[in-house]
């Protein structure tokens, strides 16, 4: 069957008539991206081909999440690339929509992050964690569908996801998949391919200090030991090192049981990346 790309609400509404999905017809799962999709990608797709009828992928590089200095500009858009992916993937829907349609010219509600958004990746990128929130509410509505894929890699991002979905009660199962890595360590982002051969190389300390801090007993060793790893690479300009509580992304200090997840963000040339690994302390 051949993907079927809609770009309004109208064209959701014929997609899903078409292909019988509904309370009582075939499933659907979701999984929104902003388009430059790489294998990271695929594997969320076949991960939402394994639990539902059909699968929708959204195409959105959604500005209310990118900050006045960030790429929004510059972010990859390879939509045709993008297009037959997904038909090779099975891929039922691609919503594309403009931010035309996806944003009325006189918009004034937004979804608030509220704390949890402005700690850890939310410090340093102000308002983003709001732009996600709405635009992954507006996807829910729009495409309906009986559940979500995220990539575990934004692992502050799929808790922000699982918190709103549970405060507000949006009728979507939300479903964290792997990361997704090079065969060196390097976890795939549609940002890498902003790296120069060189930067590639240094960036490779993120994916190190990880699995280093991951050999640790504590907190405190933990912590240490990635950051060893990040000291003696010159070229990544750190922005966090932390060790949170994957649910609410809360310091795990000493004491500390249970699941854990070590994040790093930082910037190599002028690429910013993040990663992360789970832990159990």
């Amino acid at each position: 069957m051949d993907v079927i790309v809609a770009g309004d609400r109208a064209g959701l509404v014929k997609a899903r008539h078409s292909l019988g999905i509904g309370p009582s017809g075939a499933t659907l799962a979701l999984v929104p991206t902003m388009g430059a999709l790489h294998e990271g990608h695929r594997s969320l797709i076949r991960s939402a081909r394994e639990q539902a009828d059909h699968v929708a992928v959204s195409i959105f590089v959604n500005p209310l999440q990118f900050g006045p200095n960030e790429d929004f500009s510059r972010y990859p858009r390879t939509f045709d690339v993008d297009l037959e992916i997904c038909a090779d993937e099975g891929v039922s829907i691609v919503f594309a929509p403009s931010a035309d349609d996806m944003y009325a010219q006189d918009r004034q509600v937004s979804v608030s992050a509220g704390r949890m958004g402005t700690i850890v990746e939310g410090a340093f990128r102000p308002g983003h964690f709001d732009g996600v929130l709405t635009v992954v509410l507006k996807l829910f509505n729009l495409v309906q569908p009986d559940i979500a894929v995220f990539g575990r890699k934004d692992a502050q991002q799929l808790a922000m996801i699982r918190r709103m979905v549970a405060d507000l009660d949006v009728p979507v199962s939300v479903v964290g998949a792997p990361t997704v890595r090079e065969a060196d360590g390097l976890a795939l982002s549609s940002r890498n391919r902003y790296l120069s051969p060189h930067e590639r190389h240094t960036a490779l300390a993120l994916s190190r200090a990880l699995f280093a801090g991951a050999r640790g007993r504590t907190p405190a060793e933990i912590l240490g030991q990635a950051r060893a790893v990040l000291d003696a690479e010159p070229g990544v300009a750190l922005d966090y090192l932390v060790l949170v509580d994957p649910a609410t992304f809360t310091e795990a200090e000493n004491g500390y049981q249970g699941e854990a997840v070590l994040a790093v963000a930082a910037r190599v040339g002028a690429t910013r990346l993040i990663d992360n690994v789970a832990i159990t302390l």
